[in-house]
């Protein structure tokens, strides 16, 4: 059975044959965790010079076989996605704002000398595998199922010369709970002037594997500070903040209705968020005024000292927003606020939340209905 789209690649469908029993199934969603239990099934597509994209399937979850000589594997030619499907309060599943995240892989790919996928077919893709894997979607508020795209260079071969002419695209589906264990809850961070994310000119504007494997050494030293997360620095200075993991930052001055949140601009080091673009787009809906900017450790800092700086949050696909209470690094500490999350942070989280389940209604458009 053959699936045909209005991009021209077609979508074979082949279902498992033993999907994982539903006792089994419901066990694990009762607490899976984040990206550690996977759908039964999986798309995808194959891209070569000389035909184009082709070969969509639909087919069952399972293992790759990969030459040792695979281009991923030694130039790290990759790119990445991840968004949510969730289970509204009404009854449809739906995906938020998928076309921004295809927007986003494509140019991801653009940077990573790779193809773009036609963003309908990208759509489409999401559409099948949730459609094929809708028992996978959680009913529990809070829980959704994550969703990630990615797209790997599979050229046999060891030359630099150029890019691949073979790439693999491939999406998976991971029903998701709480990314930071334990529930909402303010996380500390650890300011990394050791350790560079990105610098101009480079992949950060890319959301690419590369990247976070960088980030690794940071993280370890986070983690041996007592810290949640890394907050990066800018690569010149290491003076400006950028972002925190692989999240963006917001900050809020004042408080009431003198309150207003700032998020670091965007340079071409800092992955372009989708979740960062929603909340610009909700808080002056909601009477908070929003801006990019930038921002010093020392004026972050300071702000905290003075109250000036009331709140400050993350912002993630994965997180959705996570409180920042307590700030760490070689020089001192210091505590945002009384430490607990601001009602700033809860309630951009509380509108943000209340439209992807469906509490509340979509006045941009960003849901995007699969079943």
């Amino acid at each position: 059975m053959t699936a045909t789209t209005s991009t021209e690649i077609d979508f074979a469908l082949r279902p498992a044959a033993s999907p994982l029993p539903a006792e089994e199934r419901e066990r694990l969603l009762a607490d899976p965790g984040f990206g550690q239990v996977f759908t039964d099934h999986m798309v995808t597509i194959r891209w070569s010079e000389d035909r184009g994209w082709h070969g969509g399937r639909l087919e069952a979850y399972g293992p790759f076989t990969l030459d040792p000589a695979t281009a991923v594997f030694h130039y790290a030619q990759e790119v990445f996605e991840g968004l949510k499907a969730y289970r509204q309060a009404s009854g449809p599943i739906v995906a938020f704002r998928p076309q921004a995240n295809a927007a986003r892989f494509n140019r991801s790919a653009v940077r990573m000398a790779m193809p773009e996928l036609p963003e309908a077919a990208f759509v489409r893709a999401i559409d099948l595998l949730v459609t094929q894997d809708r028992e996978w979607v959680p009913f529990e508020e809070g829980h959704s199922l994550y969703l990630r795209p990615f797209m790997i260079a599979t050229n046999r071969g060891l030359g630099v010369n150029k890019p691949s002419p073979t790439y693999l695209f491939t999406l998976i589906a991971s029903p998701a709970a709480s990314y930071f264990g334990g529930g909402l809850r303010p996380v500390s961070v650890w300011l990394s002037r050791e350790y560079t994310r990105a610098a101009p000119g480079g992949t950060g504007a890319a959301k690419t594997g590369g990247n976070y494997a960088a980030a690794f050494a940071a993280q370890l030293q986070a983690l041996a500070g007592g810290c949640d997360q890394v907050v990066w620095l800018d690569a010149v200075e290491h003076r400006w903040v950028e972002e925190m993991g692989g999240m963006n930052l917001f900050f809020v001055y004042g408080s009431g209705s003198g309150a207003r949140v700032m998020t670091p601009a965007l340079t071409g080091t800092l992955l372009p968020g989708i979740t960062r673009d929603s909340l610009l787009t909700l808080a002056p809906e909601l009477g908070i005024p929003a801006s990019e900017g930038r921002i010093s450790v020392d004026e972050w800092r300071a702000g905290c000292e003075s109250g000036e700086i009331t709140e400050v949050f993350a912002c993630g696909t994965a997180a959705v927003v996570t409180p920042v209470g307590t700030i760490r690094g070689s020089s001192g500490s210091w505590t945002v606020g009384d430490g607990t999350p601001g009602p700033v942070t809860m309630r951009l989280r509380e509108e943000l939340v209340g439209i992807q389940y469906g509490h509340l209604a979509d006045q941009h458009g960003w849901i995007h209905k699969i079943i």
